[in-house]
């Protein structure tokens, strides 16, 4: 198997990342730094990752998290912010890592879970899969900045894709919509109404793909069930 993979199914990290973690020359086989991409992890091997010994997970786990607003995406973080595994401490065993991210300011689903394979398949550019948001801006679209947003938004040398867009309540100074996206660029909602100058108040995802947040409360956690994992496996193909 080879090494970023062995990494993905270990729990370290998503296949791309664990890319990244091996370029940076973080990890070691047997006591050795390797950087090599092509190596091949055999029966004995000892893998480290930071110093830290990593082996193959035995059981594949797959959660949703309602993810507050406060929490950061990471495994970790140099400021000391809280992140989202402390919202799992205590209730699962597995290591696990979010799917993607969401940024500290915004609320919603996240997936988190061990395999690597699946990660892949859902973070990769080239699957472009959809995902939901419910965002609140300050003041309204007009007409024309509505074609704008959905045709495509310059958010500062790159161009989104199309996207949907759709009013669900005014209310006084502000504008709730529901948007969906096929793209993953960092804080691009964001952008894209800060681009029209209308800035974000609100955002939380509500869906990925076939997967929905529900009615899971702010910090809230499951399991995802045999038939979610079916649809989204039939999803990711």
């Amino acid at each position: 198997m080879r090494l970023q993979k062995y990494m993905a199914k270990s729990g370290v990290a998503s296949r791309r990342k664990s890319e990244e973690i091996i370029t940076a020359g973080r990890v070691k086989v047997n006591g050795i730094v390797v950087k090599e991409m092509g190596y091949i992890v055999k029966e004995n091997d000892k893998v480290e990752v930071d110093g830290k010994k990593v082996a193959l997970e035995e059981k594949l786990v797959y959660y949703i998290i309602n993810k507050p607003v406060g929490y950061i995406t990471s495994n970790d973080d140099q400021f000391d912010r809280k992140t989202v595994l402390d919202l799992l401490k205590g209730s699962v065993s597995e290591r696990v890592y979010p799917v993607g991210r969401l940024d500290f300011n915004s609320s919603g689903l996240l997936i988190m879970t061990n395999d690597g394979d699946l990660t892949n398949k859902i973070l990769h550019p080239r699957y472009e899969h959809e995902k939901t948001y419910i965002v609140k801006v300050k003041g309204s679209l007009t007409e024309e900045e509505l074609l704008n947003f959905t045709s495509g938004v310059d958010i500062g040398g790159y161009t989104t894709q199309p996207c949907k867009l759709e009013k669900i309540s005014i209310k006084n100074d502000s504008t709730v919509y529901s948007v969906t996206i096929k793209e993953g660029k960092n804080r691009q909602i964001r952008k894209m109404f800060d681009a029209l100058n209308h800035p974000v108040i609100t955002l939380k995802r509500v869906s990925i793909g076939p997967i929905k947040l529900g009615d899971l409360k702010d910090g809230q956690f499951r399991e995802l069930t045999e038939g979610e994992l079916s649809k989204l496996r039939k999803y990711l193909k």
